[in-house]
């Protein structure tokens, strides 16, 4: 609820909201908001924050109520989530670790691994949880553009941690790539991991992996298999519509995932969350149903603003940005206008507009207010 709450002042609703803080390199999704009232809440459109606009699935629904019997103990029965997993992705438990949504899992990997003074290599804009912890803790980024097809540049990549090797503690890849939705091949991947120095790991965020058809990306999990340094962030977020319930999980080389529970809170995950990401798992048509009705709104949206016009940065997630050819500042505050929530501004490229896929009535409305606004 808390979680819900915090989304609740999304933006706020007043047109007079001022986007200075949205504007500044690095700043996170989630930034102070104003509360606004749950019936407002609800009427609106919110096509920010690439969240799953259909929910939980009705078998995810009845574990969670069935998990409520316990919502008064401490040492309930967990339902085997970490179990669960290891066992989806063909690992051990010890590979195993929970967070609160992927987001925590970033967190505790930088505090791990990145000691004060050190740095993290990564491209802008990219999500920028792991940027933020750094220079909370007087460490540093390294920070790399993006290619003219907005893609991350992997040769600059391997350049610059060669380049930086004394300093550099991690990699970080956020593949697919939030706020672009575009992929890093698994061929690249590979010549990332290979043409970096020895021992660095390499932090891969793939929140939204279930959505990408690109015959040419591949999860990097055969890489922990290995036993290379490589740490892949999943979260329930996205494709099971968890969101608000915060559950994500780290794979990792066991001694790498001791390193990173050293970092961690106890009980930071709740018996809902547990119960719902057990239940999550097994329930693969809803995933699928979902991603597909979610593809196909992303294609059908995309293809219109294309007709009209605007390129659209090809996307390979459960959103997409458009170049509206203009500063989106005032362009988000006029759909705010409207009652509709789109993503904040994203440095450098300012002039590229984040959109979330919603459910077929929000995303004829965004079309809609899209034509009369840009």
């Amino acid at each position: 609820m808390g979680g819900l709450a915090t989304l609740a002042g999304y933006y706020g609703l007043r047109p007079d909201l001022n986007l200075r803080a949205q504007t500044q390199p690095g700043a996170a999704d989630v930034v102070e908001r104003s509360r606004v009232p749950s019936d407002q809440y609800d009427a609106v459109a919110k096509l920010c924050f690439n969240e799953n606009p259909f929910g939980p699935s009705p078998a995810v629904l009845e574990a969670m109520t069935q998990a409520f019997k316990y919502a008064n103990r401490y040492g309930y029965p967990d339902g085997g989530i970490v179990q669960a997993i290891a066992a989806h992705h063909g690992v051990s438990t010890d590979n195993i670790l929970l967070g609160a949504g992927s987001t925590e899992i970033l967190e505790v990997a930088a505090a791990a691994f990145l000691p004060a003074h050190k740095k993290v290599l990564g491209v802008e804009p990219t999500f920028s949880t792991v940027y933020e912890y750094a220079t909370g803790i007087d460490a540093s980024a390294v920070r790399l553009p993006l290619g003219p097809d907005f893609r991350q540049d992997i040769p600059a990549l391997v350049k610059a941690a060669r380049d930086n090797r004394t300093q550099l503690a991690f990699v970080y890849l956020c593949n697919p790539n939030n706020p672009t939705g575009a992929v890093v091949h698994k061929e690249e991947v590979k010549q990332l991991l290979e043409g970096i120095p020895e021992g660095i790991p390499v932090l891969i965020d793939e929140a939204y992996h279930h959505f990408v058809e690109d015959p040419d990306y591949a999860t990097s999990f055969p890489y922990v298999l290995e036993g290379r340094p490589v740490i892949i962030a999943r979260t329930f977020s996205k494709i099971a519509a968890l969101a608000g319930l915060r559950l994500g999980y780290a794979v990792a080389p066991a001694a790498l995932i001791e390193r990173m529970r050293r970092h961690l809170g106890t009980m930071h995950i709740n018996v809902l969350a547990r119960y719902a990401g057990v239940a999550a798992l097994k329930d693969t048509a809803a995933q699928t149903a979902t991603r597909t009705t979610i593809l196909g709104l992303r294609k059908k949206t995309t293809a219109e603003l294309t007709g009209l016009g605007y390129k659209v940065i090809p996307s390979e997630t459960n959103f997409f940005m458009v170049d509206i050819r203009r500063p989106v500042g005032p362009v988000i505050q006029d759909f705010r206008r409207r009652q509709i929530l789109v993503g904040r501004p994203f440095p450098p490229m300012l002039q590229h507009l984040r959109v979330s896929i919603g459910t077929p009535d929000e995303m004829q409305s965004f079309l809609t207010a899209f034509k009369q606004i840009v």
